[in-house]
């Protein structure tokens, strides 16, 4: 695998693009003849050039900024494994809901709470609850990035809305921007698929790297990622969910997700021209787009997890139970799932269903719960914790300057 790959370089390589042809056969009785004439021509498809052993030198304002965000995600980490809150899990969820609202897909925290309980749900909250399950699949395996990293994330997020093609890298041509009929013109034509198994090697080799600053180095695999494009639909979500794998790898993080693409949501704008910055040869911008991300992020989720103390310190004054009776760990649990029932609670505490039961009335009574209605099922919701994360998603999608 490392044969194939290009000998170092002294600046990053731009893409190049190549001629191919246009099969109009499927289509062709639905098009006039200026129609025919104009798709019938050949398309030009990105060349991505290989990256496992190029050089990256950042200029001496992207480097100190990147070192500067560094010891920003070490310390935000630190400090979210030192709260009695399980500040883990919840942002992973709000890193989920901005990873998808970067793709416009939105959802207020109660609805995806409940797609994840299997609840009846929109498909956009399906969507974002699938989002969480990719990035726990990225972040499962602890080593570098592998395709069978990249395959078990993106199979995990649309395994259920669009299984035919989850987990399987793409076999025809994709492209963004212009016609949905074909990529004349398009604002990007991803490679050809004939190249995608030499081009994800590549990236897996380079994910490997050690000789790269550990936040420039996720930045890039993650605009490499997203130039290769290599699935039909969701190439945005997972290619993000790989940035906490790459940070979780290079012993950034061990314990938080730092929402990165909360901070993204400040200037998508800014995050999509580093990307066609990076396209260019220009990496720069990707790696400075990131760290500052990665500030962002920070700010929201410490205002986050100061608002979940607050209200688990206000739950745990007013909760009258015996020391040792399951609602105090099922109190503990509702903050980081926030919608719940009693079959959940039964098999999340290891406790049988009445003693779940049992928790979740006296719980109700001390006004952590309130009833909520979804079909027939019984169920409950955290109110104060959901409110919490619908304000982290208003807070990240404001925009800053």
């Amino acid at each position: 695998m490392t044969d194939d790959v290009q000998a170092p370089t002294t600046s990053w390589p731009a893409l190049a693009t190549e001629e191919r042809d246009w099969d109009i056969t499927a289509i062709e009785g639905h098009l006039d003849v200026f129609q025919r004439r104009r798709l019938a021509r050949p398309y030009r498809a990105a060349v991505v050039p290989h990256v496992a052993r190029a050089t990256y030198v950042p200029s001496a304002s992207a480097a100190e900024l990147a070192a500067d965000a560094t010891a920003e995600v070490v310390r935000f980490d630190a400090e979210m494994a030192a709260l009695p809150t399980p500040m883990p899990a919840i942002l992973l969820r709000t890193e989920s809901a901005s990873s998808s609202r970067i793709e416009n897909l939105t959802a207020g925290a109660r609805a995806v709470a409940l797609a994840e309980l299997d609840a009846p749900a929109s498909r956009n909250a399906r969507l974002v609850a699938a989002g969480t399950r990719a990035m726990r699949a990225a972040l499962a395996d602890l080593g570098d990035v592998s395709a069978e990293t990249i395959l078990a994330a993106h199979r995990s997020l649309l395994d259920v809305d669009d299984p035919d093609i989850a987990g399987r890298f793409r076999t025809n041509q994709v492209w963004i921007g212009a016609s949905s009929v074909s990529p004349h013109d398009a604002d990007f034509v991803a490679p050809h698929a004939e190249h995608l198994p030499a081009l994800i090697d590549d990236l897996v080799v380079f994910a490997a790297r050690r000789d790269l600053a550990p936040l420039a180095h996720a930045a890039l695999l993650h605009a490499q990622f997203e130039t290769i494009h290599p699935f039909e639909d969701g190439n945005g979500r997972t290619g993000r969910a790989l940035v906490h794998t790459m940070l979780r790898a290079r012993g950034l993080v061990r314990h938080a997700s730092v929402p990165v693409s909360a901070g993204l949501l400040h200037d998508t704008a800014a995050y999509v021209d580093a990307l066609g910055e990076y396209r260019q040869g220009r990496p720069d911008a990707i790696v400075t787009a990131f760290a500052r991300a990665t500030f962002d992020a920070a700010a929201n989720g410490r205002w986050l997890a100061s608002e979940i103390t607050e209200i688990r310190e206000t739950w745990r004054d007013g909760l009258v139970a015996r020391s040792d009776s399951t609602a105090w760990r099922l109190l503990d649990h509702v903050v980081e799932q926030p919608v719940i029932d009693a079959a959940h609670a039964a098999a999340a505490l290891g406790v049988t269903d009445r003693g779940a039961r049992n928790a979740l009335d006296t719980l109700e009574r001390a006004g952590v719960l309130t009833p909520l209605s979804a079909g027939r099922r019984r169920m409950w919701q955290a109110a104060p914790v959901l409110a919490a994360m619908d304000s982290f998603a208003r807070r990240a999608g404001r925009r800053s300057g």
